[in-house]
């Protein structure tokens, strides 16, 4: 034994980590678990997380890590536990100065701005009634949909085409759960965040305005903003 070994220092148990676990592909120099990894995936990729997910326990439990690797791209992460939702945020600028940002501005088109005050009108009328939870199905959306069509609409085939794929879009974006079919839908409590209840009555004046008689129906709406990862 040479005498520099002897005065090798010595690594506690605490400090002695085993980084192999997180070696998932040759050259892997990343830092987080394989469930860590998918975690930030579906917050990256998802503008909203919901308590049905499975990656939700390991974003609950792990957040401060998920949080700082957002944090390094300049989002920020919300957690709402009781509503059971969480949401990045973009970061715009500070003290440093403006950054490049990773999350663009997406309008919702007419119809899904539409579904968004019938979705927040029947997660009202849960609440008010004791419910936890408002469920829809597929076809009351789309007849929700219609009720704020002007009458100068005539386009009723592609109409319904922009209806359904306003009901796909929001479950993409986790607005709506299916449940137990894929025409039948819980609506999240992140309606909540979207829409106000003052924001709610405007659009829905604004709503009953453009579905009177005499309406010009625009091509799309700009009334809602959503930041969108992808």
């Amino acid at each position: 034994m040479s005498d520099d070994s002897a005065f090798a220092p010595t690594v506690s148990v605490e400090d002695d980590h085993d980084d192999t676990r997180l070696t998932l592909f040759e050259g892997d120099d990343g830092g987080l678990t394989l469930d860590q990894r998918r975690c930030l995936v579906v917050i990256l990729k998802h503008p909203v997380v919901t308590d049905d997910r499975a990656e939700w326990a390991t974003l609950v439990r792990d957040s401060r890590v998920i949080k700082s690797r957002l944090n390094d791209l300049f989002l920020d992460l919300v957690i709402d536990r009781e509503r059971g939702i969480a949401y990045k945020v973009q970061i715009r600028s500070g003290e440093f100065g403006s950054v490049p940002p990773l999350l663009r501005d997406a309008a919702f088109t007419r119809e899904e701005t539409i579904l968004l005050v019938v979705l927040r009108q029947r997660h009202l009328a849960a609440r008010g009634s004791g419910l936890p939870r408002a469920h829809v199905d597929r076809d009351e959306l789309i007849a929700g949909i219609d009720t704020f069509r002007p009458s100068s609409a005539t386009d009723q085939a592609g109409d319904q085409k922009r209806s359904a794929a306003a009901v796909d879009a929001l479950v993409r974006s986790g607005v709506l759960a299916k449940a137990g079919s894929d025409d039948r839908f819980v609506i999240s409590d992140v309606i909540e965040r979207m829409l106000s209840i003052d924001r709610l009555h405007e659009l829905h004046a604004w709503l009953k305005e453009q579905n009177s008689p005499d309406a010009v129906r625009p091509a799309a709406s700009d009334d809602i903003d959503e930041e969108d990862g992808e």
